[in-house]
């Protein structure tokens, strides 16, 4: 039987999935989520931690008998027992299909929608409606499949259902109100069904389902932004002290040191922030790039918050800063091989979920063209510098080489008429031959 530690931070969801599972197995599962044992950001960053799990995320497991796991459903397959994985070849397949569902289908919009409420993202009208929208797909194909079945893979609960009650559970605490789920009752009287009994009840608690809508709060997201801007306020300070009493400078100094590591924000992060602040610094390939007068979050504010044509476009020809950006066209190389818009569109999501730490010098809008086995993928980017942005870091190259990259003339009309066609998702696309059927943005 697995036994060892699982190293998180608190009511991290991903970790929950690894603990029901240890709670049906049996297996002697010790949490390590709050000092001394571990500390977010601090202990996940030492040399010690990077030797076993060198991308330094959580959670990540180490048995007792040093064998070593980092990523969620791994862990979660390593702990469980075999009626968990699937009894049957069958059944273990049916298994991985709704986990990788989970992953693929749910999180991206859950994500989408959850997290602006949460105070952690800003909010964009356009990617939160198109979410609700994909929450309600997802919901659909749960609500049908569940219409005969008690759970998800045979006639007990398994993996599938733990990864995928995992996934809803803050739809369903902060979004999924009565009216929204009213049209999916097998969905609910599933999720309530796993969510109270023994083995979940005693990772999650008490679950309680969402009354009313919540919204975005602005002055949620704004308290949680100073965080980042403190360093500038205590150099500001500190810069307004006597030049000349050493013993002032010397206290300074000391403020500044203690200053630097700022453990405590990270550790009140959430799942989404934490994430990524716990991953390995790495050289940003723009650093040596001149400093450019186009300011891209105001560009990027203006798009998700006012209209496209009247605001968001007129902002974008008159600041852009064509010395300092490129403006490229890539489409999919294998349409051929396009099959449902589904698994289309997980292509794209898949991508943009890869290239994250390229959102602060990247925009870009792809559009999956056509219906199901007669589609095209292509999209317009926006990068900082004139070279294709992919090639300067081997972490955004997995996707990239399935493209045909273009880059184009900003002051030509063919790169004007595009990017407006793909920055509004209306327009001829003659380039195309083929209807809109839905877009992504990257920002």
């Amino acid at each position: 039987m697995a036994a060892g530690t699982l190293y998180t931070y608190p009511e991290n969801w991903r970790a929950f999935k690894a603990q029901i599972a240890a709670q049906y197995s049996g297996a002697h599962l010790k949490v390590a989520s709050t000092p001394p044992a571990f500390t977010f950001g601090q202990t996940n960053r030492t040399p010690a931690f990077l030797n076993n799990f060198p991308l330094g995320k959580v959670p990540a497991f180490q048995g007792d008998d040093g064998f070593c796991l980092f990523e969620s459903n791994a862990i979660a397959h390593y702990l469980s027992s075999d009626a968990l994985r699937g009894s049957t070849p069958q059944d273990s397949a049916q298994v991985l299909q709704w986990v990788s569902f989970s992953d693929s289908e749910i999180i991206p919009p859950a994500s989408a929608w959850v997290f602006p409420t949460l105070g952690i993202m800003q909010y964009n009208k356009q990617a939160t409606e198109q979410a609700k929208e994909e929450v309600k797909r997802v919901l659909a194909v749960l609500n049908q499949h569940l219409n005969t079945r008690t759970f998800l893979v045979g006639e007990r609960v398994s993996l599938a259902d733990i990864s995928v009650v995992c996934s809803l559970l803050w739809l369903y605490k902060q979004v999924l109100d009565p009216a929204f789920r009213q049209p999916f009752p097998n969905v609910t009287r599933w999720f309530v069904t796993c969510i109270n009994q023994p083995q979940f009840k005693a990772v999650l608690g008490e679950v309680k389902l969402c009354e009313k809508m919540a919204q975005f709060d602005a002055i949620k997201f704004s308290e949680m932004q100073p965080k980042k801007d403190a360093p500038k306020k205590e150099k500001g300070g500190k810069e307004g002290g006597k030049q000349h009493d050493k013993k002032d400078k010397k206290e300074k100094k000391e403020k500044k040191e203690e200053k630097a590591p700022a453990p405590a924000p990270e550790e009140d992060m959430d799942e989404c922030e934490a994430a990524l602040a716990a991953e390995p610094k790495t050289k940003d390939p723009f650093a040596l790039l001149p400093k450019s007068s186009f300011v891209f979050d105001e560009f990027k504010r203006k798009y998700s918050n006012e209209d496209t044509m009247t605001v968001a476009l007129p902002h974008f020809w008159e600041n852009l800063d064509r010395e300092g950006y490129s403006i490229w066209y890539g489409e999919y190389r294998f349409p051929e091989e396009l099959a449902m818009t589904f698994m289309s569109c997980n292509l794209i999501t898949g991508m943009f979920q890869r290239l994250d730490k390229l959102r602060k010098n990247a925009f870009a809008s792809v559009i999956l063209f056509g219906g199901n086995n007669d589609s095209s993928i292509s999209g317009i980017w926006v990068f900082r510098g004139q070279d294709l942005a992919f090639t300067l870091s081997e972490d955004w190259q997995i996707d990239y080489e399935s493209y045909e990259w273009r880059k184009l003339d900003v002051d030509s009309e063919e790169c004007k008429t595009m990017v407006k066609e793909y920055f509004a998702w209306e327009g001829e696309f003659k380039h195309v031959g083929k209807p809109f059927n839905q877009g992504k943005i990257f920002k």
